[in-house]
């Protein structure tokens, strides 16, 4: 048993096992436009939300190391300036006939590349993700469309005013 879940209750070590570890994005292009891409509900184009670029940690590799193939794959864009981890946030929603649990590590990211590419997308990516796009802060902020996580314009407003955090701040959990 790994050490770091030493004496927690069982329940939690079995919660923390069965978590997928995800690595997002919060690209940033030089006008401090975030970069989200826009999803749906496979066969329900009408459920639809926006999410920042990242998937699933794959084999050995580094949160870090995912974070980067998985915005190659989902944008086309590698040419970034990866940063540190912005929010960590623990996640649970129905997707595709499933339960998807994460654990969602976000990091800081600046490119001056702003043309979208799907380069290398999942077969159910295919199915699902249906674009991309660069939002203002104040676009996000009067937005009435689903976007995760939740409180986004917020976080971003307190990013671009403030700088990046000293460490991760931990956001609240979300259940959908």
């Amino acid at each position: 048993m790994p050490a770091d879940h030493a004496g927690e209750p069982e329940e939690t070590r079995e919660e923390a096992r069965d978590l997928r570890k995800v690595a997002r994005v919060v690209l940033l292009d030089p006008d401090d436009r975030i970069l989200l891409l826009h999803g749906h509900e496979p066969g329900d184009p009408a459920d639809d939300w926006w999410f920042t670029p990242g998937g699933g940690v794959e084999g050995d590799e580094t949160r870090e190391q995912a974070a980067l193939r998985e915005l190659a794959e989902e944008t086309g864009i590698t040419e970034v300036e990866l940063g540190p981890v912005l929010w960590r946030r623990q996640c649970s929603f129905p997707f595709a006939g499933r339960r998807w649990d994460q654990d969602e590590w976000y990091y800081l990211a600046r490119t001056t590349t702003t043309a979208t590419r799907a380069a290398a997308l999942t077969e159910l990516e295919r199915r699902s993700v249906v674009g991309a796009r660069w939002w203002t802060c104040a676009e996000l902020s009067r937005t009435h469309e689903t976007v995760y996580p939740t409180r986004l314009a917020e976080l971003l407003r307190v990013l671009l005013d403030e700088g990046a955090p000293a460490g991760p701040v931990t956001l609240e959990t979300e259940i959908v």
